[in-house]
């Protein structure tokens, strides 16, 4: 018996409790304690988040003209496709400004920014039955804590445009405190820095890359999907079962989502419960304090390292 399937069987298997709060004035502290518990936080649009939609509208809209972004993948070849977001996407995470727009929204939401530590805002292209691989992967049902991240991550999506129930996130609530099987086991980040996420533009047609996955089928149903405004922020823990919904929209949908972490949570060790995670390295080193961008400390981020066997 490995070591996970020992935990597993010791865990309770009913479903906890999931709230969903929609502008809460809780404080942040009291903020990260629900999500590390499985609630969701939804918020309507800030000045920074608008401002951080209008900025991803700009550059999407110039990337892709002259057409209407969402609608861009019925006139593009897919190579042609994924040549423009292979430069566009690059774009938006290392513009001074993104970085500077999400530090505006952090405040707007509350958070320490001496405290909190965010990573790059990525820009997100979910395609409607076109392409899914690379740049444009759908990503089955995943917690980011199978991919290296910290039990105290928390992840911030934000539409572009207007979603629907047919191209958003499907959460799976009731296996947030229950394990399944994985293979988180195989991943290390530092791996997928070096040999992954360079391969990205040249997965087209077909993904190839190794990633974490489920090794069991789920209860997909009954699930929950969040639909906000373009603008709106939804936040939840890295440790939430989810699934990008296959997009049978007929658009694209564009996202942006970044992750962040408090320091003090970062040295106790506090956060969500691991359940099922199993992979190696740690993605702290991408994470940068909202004041001045300076990094965690090393000898944190060394601490949560660890290398494969």
């Amino acid at each position: 018996m490995t070591r996970w399937a020992q935990t597993y069987r010791e865990l309770p298997q009913e479903a906890a409790v999931t709230v969903l709060h929609f502008d809460s004035p809780m404080s942040d502290d009291e903020r990260r304690a629900r999500l590390f518990a499985g609630d969701l936080f939804v918020y309507s649009p800030t000045p920074h988040s608008m401002a951080l939609v209008a900025f991803a509208r700009q550059m999407t809209e110039t990337a892709f003209a002259p057409y209407f972004p969402p609608e861009a993948q019925h006139h593009l070849a897919g190579p042609d496709y994924v040549s423009v977001l292979a430069e566009l996407k690059p774009s938006f995470i290392n513009h001074p400004r993104s970085a500077e727009l999400v530090r505006g929204l952090l405040a707007d939401l509350g958070a320490d920014p001496v405290q909190t530590y965010f990573d790059v805002p990525r820009l997100r292209s979910m395609t409607s039955e076109y392409l899914n691989a690379g740049l444009t992967l759908q990503f089955e049902s995943h917690r980011d804590t199978w991919f290296s991240a910290p039990m105290s991550q928390l992840n911030f999506w934000i539409p572009v445009y207007e979603v629907t129930e047919a191209n958003v996130m499907a959460f799976h609530p009731r296996y947030f405190d229950t394990g399944v099987r994985n293979s988180s086991r195989d991943y290390n980040y530092a791996q997928w820095v070096a040999h992954g996420r360079t391969a990205a533009a040249a997965q087209v047609h077909a993904e190839t890359r190794r990633q974490p996955g489920l090794e069991q089928e789920l209860e997909r149903e009954p699930d929950l999907r969040v639909l906000t405004p373009p603008g709106g922020v939804l936040v939840f823990s890295g440790a939430q079962l989810h699934t990008t919904v296959p997009n049978t929209s007929g658009r694209t949908r564009f996202s942006i989502d970044f992750r962040a972490v408090n320091l003090h949570d970062v040295r106790a060790r506090a956060g969500a419960r691991n359940v099922d995670s199993e992979c190696t390295g740690t993605t702290l080193g991408d994470f940068r304090r909202a004041t001045d961008l300076a990094p965690l400390p090393a000898e944190l981020v060394e601490a949560y390292d660890t290398v494969p066997a």
